[in-house]
């Protein structure tokens, strides 16, 4: 579970730096990142804190299909993928501009780009599946019949 652990943590803090920095870059050149009906922005700090949250969230993810699958890399993939798909709805239906639309969906996929491949490469490497993977139950003979 401690490889889990050190695998997640990297993947959450380089997921949540490169989304903040990407909101610093875009603040910067002057997308507001305000949704229409607020006259207040989404702070940088905040990007950086969903980020780490729902990367969190995908850890948990990781650690139950690596204890449940027998294919964990590739259903993570496949689930992940489409949690990713699903999570560029919202940024088109909170009626924003086009720039803040747009770095939006951009900070979706770059965190996505970061986080997810940290979590497959360990599930398909066996960085998260050596001790904490469910070992299956080992055949016992009844009385009275052979093992062999």
């Amino acid at each position: 579970m401690m490889r889990l652990a050190r695998t997640g943590l990297l993947a959450t803090v380089a997921a949540a730096a490169a989304t903040a920095a990407v909101a610093a870059v875009a603040k910067a050149a002057g997308v507001d990142l305000a949704v229409e009906g607020s006259d207040e922005t989404i702070p940088v700090s905040g990007i950086a804190v969903v980020t780490g949250g729902f990367t969190l969230v995908g850890i948990v993810i990781a650690a139950a299909l690596q204890r449940w699958s027998a294919r964990p890399a590739d259903l993570f993939l496949r689930t992940a993928g489409s949690l990713t798909a699903l999570s560029l709805v919202p940024p088109l239906l909170w009626g924003a501009d086009g720039a803040t639309i747009g770095t939006l969906l951009g900070l979706h996929l770059v965190a996505a780009a970061v986080a997810i491949p940290v979590l497959v490469r360990g599930l398909r490497t066996g960085d998260l599946t050596s001790a904490d993977r469910a070992v299956p139950r080992a055949e016992t003979a009844r009385p009275g019949t052979s093992s062999r």
